[in-house]
């Protein structure tokens, strides 16, 4: 058992398991350490309901195929354009005018006349293994969730969500070798006037497959690729899970109406203790990369 204290403040301690650390802490300090501290969430924690607990309609079991056509409860405003459909490709992106079953991803910006959203575009092939699932909510708590999530990420907006979608790949394949598990997530928000997009990511496995990460537009009016958050230009997927814009593990955030500002790498890994100023009596705020809990004695 372990004890992880913060001495940044005088006599304010935080405790991950041993109570062995009760006698250098009191209940008042422990309230002031709360306010001061911001904990991280796991990547385990980040994802949006999904599966058949949360009523996911799922894809077949097909290699390089699509979902059918989805027609979208509210419209889906993306840079411009106004989207009632859309399909959820096996092979890791969406698109809104046609499926798309190309296995190879092309590079960001593309000048192409397509409309793509990419959480993980490479060969992945569920005939074997995993599952592919979508659901779009306009009610209920996961409109709440994506409210809370969009305002904390984005403090310059007001924002209520209308409307969410949420694909889910759950420990899928890739092409050829069916002994490997890779699960990711893209959840799509709007209020019908903006719009946002998160990438969650559990474990991913290692390919040699070529990867894409991002989106791109029509003509590339728009676009943005993780290839360049990486000085060589290669995505360590394997820590995607520990990777971010926004200072959450394993998720990134970025806005995709017209209102959006440029495509943002800041913050993209975060360590085991990673450190950002606040402007509460100059004191860090603390990141742990493992899940803990406290207790008031």
């Amino acid at each position: 058992m372990v004890c992880l204290c913060s001495d940044m403040l005088p006599d304010l301690y935080l405790c991950a398991c041993d109570k062995s650390c009760k006698k250098m802490m009191n209940p008042l300090s422990l309230c002031l350490l709360t306010v001061a501290i911001s904990v991280c969430v796991t990547a385990q924690g980040i994802f949006y309901p999904f599966g058949s607990e949360a009523g996911d309609t799922f894809n077949s079991r097909e290699d390089d195929s699509s979902s059918p056509r989805i027609t979208l409860n509210i419209s889906f405003p993306f840079f411009g354009r106004e989207y009632q459909q859309i399909y959820v490709n096996h092979n890791g992106d969406l698109t809104f005018n046609e499926p798309f079953s190309r296995i190879t991803p092309y590079e960001f910006p593309a000048h192409s006349n397509r409309d793509i959203i990419a959480p993980l575009w490479t060969d992945i092939d569920n005939r074997d293994r995993g599952s592919i699932s979508y659901q779009q909510y306009t009610t209920g708590d996961v409109l709440h969730t994506a409210t809370r999530d969009i305002n904390s990420y984005f403090p310059n907006v007001t924002f209520a969500a209308s409307w969410v979608f949420v694909a889910t790949w759950d420990r899928v394949a890739y092409y050829d070798r069916t002994a490997t598990e890779t699960t990711f997530q893209v959840v799509l928000i709007s209020d019908s006037s903006l719009s946002f997009v998160l990438m969650n990511y559990g474990d991913i496995a290692p390919t040699s497959h070529p990867v894409q990460i991002g989106y791109d537009t029509i003509n590339s009016t728009h676009y943005g690729s993780l290839r360049t958050c990486y000085p060589n230009g290669t995505i360590d997927i394997v820590n995607l899970n520990t990777s971010s814009n926004i200072n959450v593990l394993g998720r990134w955030a970025f806005v995709t109406s017209l209102q959006t500002t440029n495509f943002s790498c800041e913050h993209r890994v975060i360590s085991a203790v990673y450190l950002l100023p606040l402007s509460l009596n100059n004191t860090p705020r603390v990141c742990f990369v493992f899940p803990f809990h406290f207790e008031m004695y």
